[in-house]
């Protein structure tokens, strides 16, 4: 972990990127999204209000995923037909980078994967079959989401997004990837479902009744 203190460009409030490899934040006191450049910060925009969720997670949420610790340091929001997910960025013990995927209390992590060459969006159609890593991987789901927002630091710009198309996976193991189109270049993540108390959370938000 670097932290580096610096001025909000919009408010003039201080502003703290903890991890080194943050490129973005959100001011705490204005709401400006703030992007973090060689040379100074720049005000991009404002975050709007994030949809109501029931999700116990929330930023600085600490936990265990496999033998490693890590922190959330970042949220992404997103909407869809079947309601809405959260994409919190995990930072584990020793700097790695990952995804906690908090569909309606189904949880999953995943990690990016560097490859050759991926598919457009309309090469994988549904039942198309992929390799990476050695496994079979099937295309079982193309969800269009709309981007509904961001909090907390992220390791790139993710600001001025609309509509979001994902293709999601599976091994006959039940293990999953995800190709991001988010971009002009696709992205993917592989990982796996994790149960909710294998995550051992810690700093969780409270509700009524628990």
């Amino acid at each position: 972990m670097t932290s580096r203190t610096a001025s909000c460009p919009n408010c003039g409030a201080p502003i703290t990127y903890k991890w080194s490899s943050s490129v973005q934040t959100v001011c705490e006191h204005c709401r400006s999204i703030v992007v973090r450049t060689d040379v100074d910060l720049k005000h991009v925009g404002m975050v709007a209000d994030l949809p109501a969720d029931a999700s116990p997670i929330q930023l600085a949420t600490e936990g265990r995923y496999r033998d490693k610790a890590f922190i959330v340091a970042g949220r992404i929001a997103y909407q869809y037909e079947q309601g809405t997910w959260n994409e919190w960025r995990i930072v584990l013990d020793g700097g790695a980078e990952g995804w906690l995927s908090d569909a309606q209390n189904d949880f999953a992590v995943s990690f990016r994967v560097k490859a050759e060459r991926l598919p457009s969006v309309h090469e994988a159609p549904l039942g198309h079959r992929l390799a990476w890593n050695g496994k079979q991987f099937t295309v079982m789901s193309r969800t269009l989401a709309h981007y509904a927002g961001v909090e907390g630091e992220l390791p790139f710009e993710y600001w001025d997004k609309t509509d979001v198309t994902f293709i999601d996976l599976r091994t006959e193991h039940m293990e999953f990837a995800t190709l991001d189109y988010s971009d002009e270049a696709p992205v993917l993540y592989i990982g796996e479902s994790v149960d909710f108390d294998a995550l051992q959370l810690r700093n969780v938000r409270r509700f009524e009744g628990w």
